[in-house]
């Protein structure tokens, strides 16, 4: 499965220690050059040195997007990492796109990609037995990632993880 990832999964997933996650779910993950050079800038020395390990093992990979076509006409509304993301995905072709924001995901679905995220990620190790419990990783990314839950979707996601 070819699969095309904005920053904002990478980044969380390495901030709460979970990077991981991604090499057993998917064995290998294409970004864009923005999106390496925003996860270049992580703040968190152990994510950040994390992401470094996985672009030095390979299984983070780093493609540069051939044409501008797709990322001038999202770049509107989305930022550069969310824009060369999508446009990457239409490239490979990619079968899935990680993303977490709203805007994105929602052009990603326009474009025809399935769109999983960060929240996606967590439940699908839930439910397979990588992860024990789903709640402390939640928390984890609100406290240490900065990331935004809201109350209805963290119900839903727990409900469903059987917590």
């Amino acid at each position: 499965m070819l699969v095309a990832s904005d920053t904002s999964p990478i980044s969380n997933l390495a901030i709460i220690g979970r990077l991981d996650l991604l090499r057993t779910q998917f064995r290998e993950i294409w970004t864009p050059a923005a999106v390496e050079l925003e996860l270049g800038d992580l703040p968190h020395p152990l994510a950040l040195a994390s992401v470094r390990q996985a672009l030095r093992e390979g299984w983070i990979k780093v493609r540069a997007v051939q044409g501008d076509r797709i990322i001038r006409l999202l770049e509107g509304d989305l930022d550069r990492g969310e824009a060369e993301a999508i446009a990457l995905g239409t490239e490979l072709p990619a079968d899935l796109v990680l993303l977490d924001e709203r805007e994105g995901r929602s052009a990603a679905r326009r474009v025809g990609f399935r769109v999983t995220g960060v929240l996606d990620i967590l439940l699908r190790a839930k439910l397979r037995g990588d992860i024990p419990l789903l709640k402390p990783e939640l928390e984890a990314l609100r406290s240490q990632a900065r990331f935004f839950i809201a109350p209805r979707l963290e119900e839903q996601v727990l409900r469903l993880a059987g917590e």
